[in-house]
């Protein structure tokens, strides 16, 4: 599990074809690695990976044929938003993320508001059910706020911290960006649906 509160910005230094897929190699920019093993989970943009070789500031992790269709997809060179596996201890300072993308979406808009950024982004059409006005969404793995939905369509606002501190700012129009819905919303579906 993890918050969705981006702990440093990485980078994709490699990218190698492997058996069943690929293996990523990660330059972990400003996350502190002293404290990861071979066998922990990093979320890299929003994708929960198992770290399965590292040495100092750099770490590897196998990504499935699977993970690959259901993802944005990691490019050689490509910033991307680190975060390490939440501890018991730790504060939840975004929402409960599991890792596990749940579509692609696409930006549909990314402007300035003030020193803030509007982020509308056009989700699949199957998830709009689960996006809801005052709740939470992983766009790259990143907690926010949804502000105003419109079918799949949503919008949230991006404060200055978090522009300075994700990879979002990097985003631009027609961009395709990994989404996870708020993880409540799939267990009240399923106790809504399921059959007494």
């Amino acid at each position: 599990m993890f918050t969705g509160i981006v702990a440093a910005v990485g980078r994709i230094a490699a990218v190698t074809p492997a058996r069943g897929g690929v293996r990523l190699r990660v330059e972990a920019g400003g996350l502190p690695t002293d404290d990861v093993a071979v066998g922990d989970s990093i979320a890299v943009n929003g994708v929960c990976l198992t770290v399965v070789a590292l040495d100092r500031a750099v770490f590897e992790a196998d990504v499935s044929l699977e993970t690959l269709e259901c993802t944005a997809g990691f490019p050689t060179g490509a910033r991307v938003n680190l975060e390490k596996a939440l501890r018991l201890s730790d504060r939840l300072g975004g929402h409960l993320v599991s890792g596990h993308v749940d579509g692609v979406g696409s930006i549909s808009r990314f402007e300035p508001v003030g020193d803030n950024r509007l982020l509308a982004v056009v989700a699949p059409a199957d998830l709009g059910k689960y996006i809801a006005r005052k709740g939470s969404i992983a766009v790259n793995g990143v907690s926010l706020t949804i502000n105003a939905v419109n079918e799949a369509e949503f919008e949230a606002n991006v404060i200055p911290h978090t522009l300075q501190a994700t990879g979002l700012l990097d985003l631009r129009e027609g961009d395709r960006v990994n989404l996870e819905v708020d993880i409540l919303a799939r267990y009240v579906e399923r106790l809504l649906t399921a059959s007494k």
